[in-house]
């Protein structure tokens, strides 16, 4: 997510939307599963999940920076890509390479969830973003400014919440949460939601009053969304550092 983004939306634009017709997919094409059961995040719908997250007020933004969360992009998983190739990788379609198979050089969001339509990424032109579900200042903010770096880190660079998205939607977002940031794309709002409940459980990060009822309001628009799963652990290897 872009830190010198737009405002975001208010939220009663956003939240007076419908939200039928929500898809039930997974987050990305191979990346976070949904499952009706198991570990991880994941584990029945992603309504109920909602009551077990902890409510509390979000906390000063004070001392936050990116560099906090460690060098952008980092090969925590040690597969010789950094993160962002990783998922580029995972969510676009008709993928080329300019060196192998690690550095993405082209492909297609089809479509881009956030807003509904086909972007094409083309290395070097600022058309797709990779974003934090849960942006990394709201987690500060909510919880993370108390952890050590490599959750910090981990939380970065966990597939569970990352996400190609167009670029022209996603910086609108800022570092909302639900309550004032929703994806243009009506279609794609139940699974952009479960990703922040299930990333927010999974990192015992918590929420506002007004972020809890707001996840509701969207869920309860289509119960049987299912809670997405997997990712990294909560711990970055010891051989990455944050400021």
């Amino acid at each position: 997510m872009r830190g010198g983004a737009a405002a975001a939306a208010a939220v009663l634009i956003v939240l007076g939307a419908g939200v039928s017709g929500c898809k039930e997919d997974a987050i990305g094409s191979a990346g976070p599963e949904e499952t009706a059961g198991g570990g991880g995040a994941g584990g029945g719908a992603a309504l109920s999940a909602v009551d077990s997250l902890t409510v509390k007020g979000r906390a000063p933004k004070t001392g936050y920076s990116r560099e906090r969360f460690g060098t952008a992009w980092a090969d925590t998983d040690a597969n010789h890509c950094d993160t962002r190739d990783d998922i580029l990788k995972r969510d676009l379609k008709d993928v080329k390479y300019s060196d192998g198979t690690c550095k993405v050089s082209h492909g297609v969001l089809e479509p881009d969830p956030y807003g509904g339509k086909d972007v094409t990424f083309t290395r070097g032109r600022s058309l797709v973003d990779i974003d934090h579900l849960v942006a990394l200042s709201d987690a500060w903010q909510k919880g993370a400014k108390y952890w050590d770096a490599s959750k910090r880190i981990a939380l970065a660079n966990d597939p569970l919440n990352l996400a190609a998205v167009g670029a022209s939607a996603n910086r609108s977002k800022g570092d909302g949460d639900t309550a004032t940031w929703l994806p243009p794309n009506k279609e794609y709002r139940c699974t952009y939601v479960a990703g922040q409940v299930a990333v927010k459980k999974k990192y015992g990060l918590w929420v506002t009053g007004s972020e809890k009822a707001a996840m509701k309001k969207v869920l309860s628009g289509c119960p049987g969304q299912k809670l997405p799963s997997g990712g990294n652990p909560t711990d970055a290897p010891k051989r990455f550092t944050a400021n």
